[in-house]
């Protein structure tokens, strides 16, 4: 296809254009009537190598046994499906024919998902288009279902858009940047399809997306394991689109912190949420980007130094994150007890945090037993809101230690009401109120106290949330979220997300049929249903980095 073309650098003024081309234990948790917990070994115990996918341990670096024999199939018989014995709810062929109609076109060949497929919307907004993040679930979908050609259209088309000039408002972005999504516009009269793309010029905000670039990679990633398909990661556009991404990631500067530093809105939560500084959700991004291309990187002349720097990065990104931004029942203890103004490398509080700026709603969300990373660290600040997929990534990626992932699982089992409630899945809790809300938000009428970004549900996020169940062997989990959205998805138009504390109403300004809300759904179903899924969206445990670090303990009073 034409996308196989390497295109030169193009001027892009403000648009592109492609035309040619331990409170709750678990036996209190159990007494929950929704709650039947199954707890199994985890598969970082297990190693994925005992997925049906997977022939050998520590075949991630060495592509053996990537291809999953799915075959091509229609709407109604999903190749998922056909390999089971048990019958699919009755939503899901609801689910393949809303996901099919969403489906754009180039040139006669499908190059991706349109983000929402809502009649009855006023204003199309840009929800008519094709964004790099949306289309990472509908791939999976694709992929598990036995149809890789989508994706391989998809990740060359976004490489070659990535290869333009890109400017805004005079401003020329770094060359590795990929954009946030495009537009394929199609000329009857004159039989012509074109491309727009937005690589932040036009988005609320006027803010790159950071995590465009590294979904890309993970999906790159994804297609080689599900298909075997060694030539599209091998193709020197594919080695040198890696190496652009990376290259700006692993610029050296003036920051201390091996975590990426980022504005707000440059991720899922793209408006202002206060997520400035080191986001949990882009550091773990970061992570699995970073060990997905150390596994598909040509060991070249070029390909070495990239090699070298990713290794050093994530010994050093590994360390930072596992020590400061985790926190557990004692970690919480050990920040409240803080002395400040220390100084030296003899320092505990090395980020001189002020324990009276420790939010009241933590003291009681955190149980005894489970934990998680935290929103943000940086100096005289610690964000201790929960992040669903930040913490999801972290346990995929392996950025978090088995321990560490048990303990997410666990404060997940223990905080149900609170994070998954009657509509999975909370993007963060809790929400911002009042005074804080104004400040933080800038008055932002989307994002009002449990709605959209500020605590609203997203029914996306149940696919994280299974791979992450299935990866540390809680399946269970996984299921009763599955069971809870099926009794409303449908009825409901497939929203782009819910309000409410527990995820009740649907969404003041939520699209109907959102596309990553059904491919969302559907990949989750056929992962929990077919396991070997798993293979192409986590990754083992980096022995080189296994051992916990753990943080300085704290002063004694």
């Amino acid at each position: 296809m034409d996308g196989t073309k390497v295109m030169g650098l193009r001027n892009v003024n403000s648009i592109c254009s492609l035309s040619e081309m331990d409170d709750h234990d678990l036996s209190r948790l159990l007494d929950k009537p929704r709650l039947n917990i199954e707890r199994q070994r985890s598969f970082d115990e297990r190693s994925l190598s005992e997925l049906p996918m997977i022939l050998t341990r520590g075949s991630y670096d060495n592509y053996e046994g990537m291809h999953s024999p799915c075959g091509r199939s229609g709407i109604d018989t999903p190749a998922s499906w056909d390999r089971n014995s048990f019958d699919p709810h009755p939503i899901v062929a609801e689910a393949w024919e809303a996901l099919r109609r969403t489906l754009v076109y180039f040139r006669g060949q499908p190059v991706g998902t349109i983000a929402a497929y809502d009649h009855a919307s006023e204003e199309v907004l840009n929800y008519d288009q094709v964004f790099v993040r949306d289309f990472v679930p509908s791939a999976l979908a694709f992929l598990m279902n036995g149809e890789p050609e989508i994706v391989k259209n998809f990740l060359l088309k976004t490489l070659q858009l990535q290869g333009w000039e890109k400017k805004v408002d005079r401003f020329k972005l770094g060359e590795g940047a990929m954009p946030a999504s495009f537009k394929v516009l199609h000329d009857p009269v004159r039989k012509l399809d074109t491309i727009i793309a937005d690589f932040g010029e036009s988005a609320i905000g006027r803010v790159a997306p950071v995590d465009s670039g590294f979904w890309w990679i993970i999906l790159l990633r994804a297609y080689t394991k599900s298909t075997g398909d060694l030539s599209l990661a091998e193709r020197p556009e594919c080695q040198k689109g890696m190496r652009l991404i990376l290259t700006l990631c692993l610029a050296e500067g003036f920051d201390t912190f091996p975590t990426l530093l980022c504005a707000d809105g440059c991720s899922m939560i793209d408006r202002r949420m206060d997520v400035y500084g080191y986001p949990i959700e882009i550091q773990a991004l970061f992570y699995m980007a970073l060990r997905c291309a150390l596994s598909m990187l040509k060991q070249d002349a070029e390909g070495k130094d990239c090699i070298e720097r990713i290794e050093k990065r994530l010994h050093a990104l590994s360390y930072h994150m596992r020590s400061y931004f985790w926190l557990d029942f004692q970690q919480l203890n050990d920040i409240y007890r803080y002395k400040t103004e220390e100084y030296s490398h003899t320092a505990v509080n090395k980020f001189n945090v002020i324990p009276d700026s420790i939010p009241d709603w933590i003291f009681d969300f955190m149980p005894t037993r489970g934990g998680y990373f935290i929103g943000n660290v940086s100096p005289a600040r610690m964000d201790f809101r929960w992040f669903c997929l930040g913490n999801c990534i972290a346990i995929l990626s392996s950025l978090a230690t088995p321990e560490q992932s048990v303990a997410i699982m666990d404060l997940i089992e223990a905080r149900w009401d609170e994070l998954v409630g009657e509509m999975p899945l909370k993007i963060a809790y809790p929400a911002i109120e009042k005074h804080e809300w104004r400040i933080v938000t800038g008055c932002d009428p989307k994002n009002t106290r449990w709605s959209y970004h500020n605590g609203g549900s997203w029914p996306v996020l149940l696919w994280l949330l299974t791979a992450a169940c299935i990866k540390t062997g809680r399946p269970q989990i996984a299921r009763q979220a599955i069971d809870l959205a099926e009794t409303r998805l449908l009825k409901d138009g497939w929203p782009e997300y819910y309000d409410g504390k527990l995820g009740r109403f649907i969404g003041k300004q939520a699209r109907k049929y959102q596309t990553w809300s059904i491919a969302g759904y559907l990949v989750a179903k056929m992962m929990l249903e077919d396991p070997s899924h798993l293979g192409m969206i986590a990754l083992e445990e980096d022995k080189q980095r296994k051992p916990m670090i753990k943080r300085s303990s704290s002063w004694n009073c």
